[in-house]
C-alpha cells in the first residue's frame, strides 16, 4: 500500500464538510475559527509570548487550526497524489508519516468547529457576535468533550513525531531537494506547511515539551466546560 494512501482517505473526508456546499455555514465556521484563534491567545498569551515559542505559536494558530488557505493546501495534496510513486522515493516515510498527522489534525479541527459552527446556526442569529456564553453553552450541547480529547492526544503523538523524525539531518536534506520539485510542479503551499513546521521547530528545544504545555491547559478548560464551570475559558 502507499505511503501516501492516508491522505486520501482525509481527503475525500474533508472535502464531504458541509461548508464546501453552503456560504452560511462556512461563514459561521470562519467566525468560530476566528473566535477559537483570540481565546487560545489569550488562555496561552504567557507560553505563546516566550521568544522560542513565536513561530510555534503561529503555526499552531495559522495551521493546525484553520488555516485560510487550507482548500488550496488540499488541492495540492490531491494533485500530489498523482504523483505518490515519484514522491515517495523522495520524501522518507517517517517524514510522510509526520507530515500526514498535521493534515489529519487540521482537518479534524475544521471538522470539530463546523459541527459547532452549525450548530451556532440552529441556536443563534447567523450574524450575531460570538461570545464566551454562546461558545460554552454550544459545546456543552454537542457534546464534543471527548471528541476534542482525542484531538489533542493526537497532538500530543505529533509533537513526539516531530522531535523523533524530523530533527534528523537526512529528513531536513531531503527536504530541502524538494524545494526545487515543488516549484516546478506548483506544490508551494504545500511545502510551505511543513517548511513552516520545520522553521517553528527549530528555536524549540523539546517540540513535544511545547505540545504538552499547550496541551495540559486546554485538557483543562474540556474538563472545565463538562464540569459546567460558567468561565471555563
Amino acid at each position: 500500500m502507499s505511503k501516501l494512501a492516508a491522505l486520501d482517505d482525509l481527503l475525500e473526508l474533508y472535502y464531504q464538510l458541509n461548508y464546501h456546499q453552503n456560504p452560511e455555514i462556512f461563514r459561521r465556521l470562519q467566525d468560530v475559527q476566528a473566535w477559537q484563534k483570540q481565546r487560545m491567545q489569550a488562555t496561552h498569551s504567557k507560553q505563546f509570548a516566550e521568544k522560542q515559542n513565536v513561530l510555534m505559536a503561529e503555526y499552531f494558530l495559522n495551521r493546525l487550526y484553520g488555516g485560510p488557505d487550507f482548500d488550496a493546501l488540499a488541492e495540492q495534496i490531491a494533485r500530489l497524489m498523482k504523483y505518490a510513486h515519484k514522491a515517495e522515493k523522495l520524501i522518507p516515510e517517517n517524514a510522510v508519516k509526520t507530515g500526514t498527522s498535521g493534515v489529519s489534525l487540521a482537518i479534524l479541527a475544521v471538522q470539530l468547529d463546523e459541527q459547532v459552527a452549525m450548530q451556532l446556526l440552529e441556536d443563534y442569529h447567523p450574524h450575531e457576535t460570538l461570545n464566551d456564553e454562546m461558545m460554552r453553552l454550544t459545546y456543552l450541547k454537542l457534546d464534543q468533550g471527548q471528541s476534542r480529547l482525542r484531538q489533542l492526544d493526537l497532538l500530543d503523538q505529533l509533537g513526539f513525531s516531530l522531535d523523533k523524525y524530523m530533527r534528523s539531518f537526512m529528513v531536513q536534506t531531503a527536504f530541502k531537494m524538494c524545494k526545487g520539485a515543488a516549484s516546478k510542479y506548483n506544490f508551494d503551499i504545500m511545502y510551505e506547511f511543513m517548511q513552516d513546521g520545520f522553521l517553528a521547530m527549530k528555536p524549540l528545544k523539546s517540540a513535544e515539551k511545547f505540545v504538552k504545555d499547550f496541551t495540559a491547559v486546554e485538557r483543562q478548560i474540556i474538563h472545565k466546560v463538562h464540569a459546567g464551570d460558567p468561565h471555563p475559558f
